[in-house]
């Protein structure tokens, strides 16, 4: 069967996550209601990230098995003809290996977080960036993700109910960076547990706004205690922004 990678674009504001759950609408849902539309196959979409009800995707890669040849501009169109009113757009299709794998095959994860610091509440952004009020010292939350960077048990930055069988991860990035009134963080890893990029970036705005230090900051992580972390960032300031091969 011939095998498809999708490179896609979504707003996750209206559905329960990626994954198909029994609670709502999902991305992997919907994207395989077009997929039957079009070709009448009912099939699974793997994607590489199961993001959170609200997280956002500017580059999630999926893959799927159709019976068929399809020329895979034909497979986008028409896909993306039968996602519509849906936020989730098909932005390329293309044929791949038939052990390519979306999930199994990444070898990093790009991920953004949007940060509006102001004390005005948002309008245009309610739903695709955090608000915080306090001001917020870059160079103090850079110092403390210096501190995150390499390999760690990630336990502290790790949802209660993450399935992955080790928490050990190595991170490769985590740089923050300031615009006016917006700081973005910008993480990436081979995998990430469930929830580690929005704990880490509630903790680190609570060392932005003076509540924790840098040093604070490595304890936490040194304790391996879900206690240690800070709040847990909110879903609509995250962003899956690419996924490396």
């Amino acid at each position: 069967m011939p095998r498809y990678k999708l490179t896609i674009e979504y707003d996750g504001a209206p559905f329960v996550g990626w994954q198909v759950q029994d609670n709502g609408p999902s991305v992997q849902g919907v994207l395989a209601a077009a997929v039957a539309a079009f070709c009448g196959e009912h099939v699974r979409v793997q994607g590489a990230g199961r993001t959170d009800a609200g997280v956002h995707a500017m580059g999630q890669v999926a893959h799927l098995d159709l019976a068929k040849t399809w020329d895979a501009d034909t497979v986008r169109d028409a896909l993306n003809a039968h996602l519509r009113p849906h936020p989730v757009v098909v932005l390329a299709a293309e044929p791949a290996a038939e052990d390519f794998d979306a999930r199994r095959s990444a070898t990093k994860r790009h991920y953004l977080y949007r940060i509006v610091n102001r004390r005005a509440d948002l309008a245009l952004d309610a739903a695709r960036a955090w608000r915080t009020p306090r001001p917020l010292d870059v160079a103090a939350m850079q110092e403390g993700a210096r501190r995150l960077l390499g390999q760690h048990d990630f336990t502290t930055f790790r949802a209660a109910e993450c399935q992955a069988r080790s928490p050990v991860k190595t991170l490769d990035r985590l740089d923050i960076e300031r615009s006016g009134e917006e700081v973005r963080i910008h993480a990436a890893a081979r995998s990430f547990l469930h929830r580690q990029v929005r704990s880490m970036v509630g903790s680190l705005v609570e060392v932005g706004d003076g509540r924790r230090s840098a040093d604070d900051l490595a304890r936490a992580l040194a304790a391996r205690d879900r206690a240690a972390c800070g709040e847990v960032a909110p879903p609509q300031g995250l962003y899956l922004v690419r996924v490396d091969y």
